[in-house]
């Protein structure tokens, strides 16, 4: 069975978003790229200052209530309905609760062909990408370079540090059969 879903997981500032382009490039079918930036964008500015919402602390921690978690479920189950109707999808994911954020998208995903691919990056290149983006909070690449990996299980693993998106992109896709 042809891979349907590629889920990109990695800590912000990573490089998961070039990667993510890069693969919409060199695979040969059109894929859908979708992320928790594309949830984030769509959730309500009321749930950004809300507890039940989402939030982002100065030192970059990113806090998560019950408002945000129902939109995420339904949101991620809406991604996996997409797949099973036949869209490829590139899932551009920061796992904030690790090992418990894959299993939430395993169940999602259950009985799709997935490849689960981590992105890592040096905690100080990612916060140095971060403060020269100038669109993240300060301290929220150092604070997810390893926490968004502990207990996540992969498939394949590519390190950002010193490689190129497009590299990396093509090591991925040689994956995605």
């Amino acid at each position: 069975m042809e891979t349907q879903v590629i889920l990109v997981n990695g800590g912000s500032s990573s490089g998961k978003s070039g990667i993510v382009r890069c693969l919409q490039a060199v695979l040969p079918d059109p894929w859908l790229a979708l992320g928790t930036d594309t949830l984030v964008e769509a959730v309500p500015a009321s749930l950004e200052a809300s507890d039940g919402g989402i939030g982002f602390a100065p030192d970059g921690e990113v806090t998560v209530g019950p408002e945000f978690r129902a939109l995420e479920a339904a949101w991620t189950e809406g991604v996996a309905a997409m797949a099973r109707a036949g869209a490829r999808v590139i899932v551009d994911e920061v796992f904030l609760g690790g090992a418990y954020s894959q299993q939430r998208w395993q169940k999602a995903l259950s009985g799709l062909r997935v490849l689960w691919v981590g992105v890592r990056c040096d905690a100080a290149v990612a916060a140095g990408r971060e403060i020269a983006r100038g669109d993240r909070t300060v301290g929220m690449a150092a604070a997810q370079a390893a926490l968004v990996h502990q207990g996540v299980s992969y498939d394949l693993e590519v390190d950002t540090t010193h490689a190129e998106a497009m590299d990396c992109a093509r090591t991925i896709a040689a994956h995605a059969k």
